[in-house]
């Protein structure tokens, strides 16, 4: 099944964005944010963008996403900024705690706040999903091809474009054709529970227990994200009992969200690090497909954001006829950085799920709270 976002092939240099240097054909592969950003990101640098998208729709499913300042400064660039601070909402006053709610840390979103001078911000997954849609949509002259999948390497090679962006995330098709498995996802030995309930808690942050957690964010008025870790919990039930004595409100929290509505999933990243993000002088990673990372700092969205908006820029400053230098650009400018991030976040992963605590709380301790 195929559909052009509006059916207005070409028609998006007379709504605004700019001609690129030497603009060409681009084909991103994917779903989710990476590659909408990326194809925004293109458009407005005046190329053509084909996706080709394995599933037969839009994905609407997950709950929240932290936008981190320098993540919404991309949004900025990438014309998207309006969109997001319409819906999204500010994180403040989280702090960690133990189970039985003696607070021990507070995490740094106030200092981050002051430093970047805009606060973390938090925003349904399911609307950024629909925002980058809608400007994409705007922006005309891209085709969504969805229920198309990639083969291997040798349809890669066939597809017909200067750029191929592998945007298809942790099991990335692109990424395994073009670069082996010299990365590959490994599991980290966690399965985490998220959920949406329909009431405000008001507490917010994170509880880190003997080898499992608790956190809450806001997402929009009414409601609260939150997620979870359970070493062996396979159903409701098991994550409820769990928490049953954790501090107020992490059982009403519970209680109160309906399961059918619960996402579950095998934490994984990649590993080891990949050399490059780019290859073949024609294909570049972003997202998950290049860095995939535990979840714990919250950053996934983040940097499948920098990464879409470093390649846009990347391609337009350098064009279709110097799109290596392009491509080697912006893998100096996002790879180690990206890495760094997804270190951290393994690192934090570890720290969190400890299964003897006493020294991490101490040091917990020593944190303003």
């Amino acid at each position: 099944m195929s559909s052009d976002t509006g059916s207005r092939q070409g028609q998006g240099q007379g709504q605004g964005q700019r001609q690129g240097r030497g603009a060409g054909r681009a084909v991103v592969v994917g779903a989710g944010v990476a590659r909408l950003a990326t194809a925004i990101g293109l458009r407005r640098a005046g190329w053509t963008v084909d996706i080709m998208e394995r599933r037969d729709g839009p994905e609407r499913y997950g709950t929240a996403f932290g936008i981190h300042p320098t993540a919404q400064a991309a949004l900025d660039r990438l014309g998207l900024g309006d969109a997001l601070r319409s819906r999204a909402v500010p994180y403040r006053g989280a702090r960690i705690r133990r189970p039985d709610g003696t607070v021990l840390a507070a995490l740094p979103l106030e200092r981050i706040e002051r430093k970047a001078g805009r606060p973390e911000l938090l925003i349904s997954r399911p609307y950024l999903i629909d925002a980058l849609l809608a400007e994409l949509d705007r922006l005309g002259g891209t085709r969504i091809g969805y229920g198309r999948r990639l083969g291997g390497a040798h349809e890669l090679d066939a597809l017909d474009a200067d750029l191929v962006v592998g945007a298809d995330g942790i099991n990335s098709a692109v990424r395994t054709a073009r670069f082996g498995t010299a990365g590959a996802p490994r599991p980290v030995g966690t399965v985490a529970w998220i959920g949406i309930t329909g009431f405000e808690t008001g507490v917010y942050g994170e509880t880190w227990g003997t080898g499992r957690f608790f956190g809450m964010t806001p997402i929009e008025p009414g409601r609260t994200n939150w997620y979870a870790t359970v070493p062996e919990a396979t159903t409701a039930e098991e994550v409820r009992a769990a928490f049953h004595d954790w501090h107020d409100p992490v059982p009403r929290v519970l209680a109160a969200t309906d399961p059918g509505t619960w996402i579950r999933y095998e934490m994984r990243h990649l590993h080891p690090a990949l050399p490059a993000f780019v290859g073949g002088g024609r294909t570049a990673l972003v997202g998950d497909a290049a860095h995939a990372m535990t979840p714990n700092l919250g950053q996934g969205a983040c940097t499948a954001l920098l990464d879409a908006e470093a390649l846009s820029r990347a391609v337009a400053a350098h064009g279709r006829s110097d799109l290596p230098s392009a491509l080697r650009a912006y893998d100096r400018e996002r790879r180690r950085s990206a890495q760094r991030v997804a270190f951290g976040s393994r690192t934090l992963h570890r720290f969190m799920t400890a299964r003897h605590p006493a020294l991490r709380n101490a040091l917990l301790g020593l944190l303003p709270g």
